[in-house]
């Protein structure tokens, strides 16, 4: 569903999220925290904080920081920086032409799901997936 960069970007985020306290964190840091390459995660952070999601901080103290309240930040505004999760729904079945009116095979299922998922993606929150993880961490 999302492509590697946009669950890297969800995790790093929620890593920040989770740790900084408020103050900026090194990318080095939130690379090893979540298991993905220094140099990939860097160009994710400087698209996230040209997006306003991430505000970013020079020097020896410096590093990434959220740039709004986690609650203010959807997993839309995050993923959708690399994966297009709330746009025109696609062809399950990759048909050029897929619609009400010209149905493919999957259009009657697809359709109410992939409604679904933009609304998850757009409704959900950063601060609730912290939330919910706090509350039960056997789902982490």
């Amino acid at each position: 569903m999302l492509s590697n960069t946009a669950e890297y970007a969800l995790r790093a985020v929620l890593h920040l999220a989770e740790r900084s306290g408020g103050e900026p964190v090194r990318v080095s840091e939130i690379a090893e925290g979540v298991g993905v390459p220094r140099n990939y995660l860097s160009k994710i952070f400087h698209v996230l904080a040209r997006a306003g999601i991430l505000r970013s901080t020079r020097g020896q103290h410096g590093g990434f920081q959220l740039a709004m309240a986690p609650d203010q930040i959807s997993l839309a505004a995050v993923v959708g920086q690399f994966t297009d999760v709330s746009g025109p729904r696609s062809c399950l079945l990759g048909r050029p032409s897929c619609s009400d009116g010209t149905p493919c095979q999957a259009h009657a299922r697809w359709k109410p799901l992939s409604q679904e998922l933009a609304t998850f993606f757009e409704e959900t929150t950063v601060a609730d997936l912290i939330t919910d993880r706090r509350h039960n961490p056997a789902a982490a």
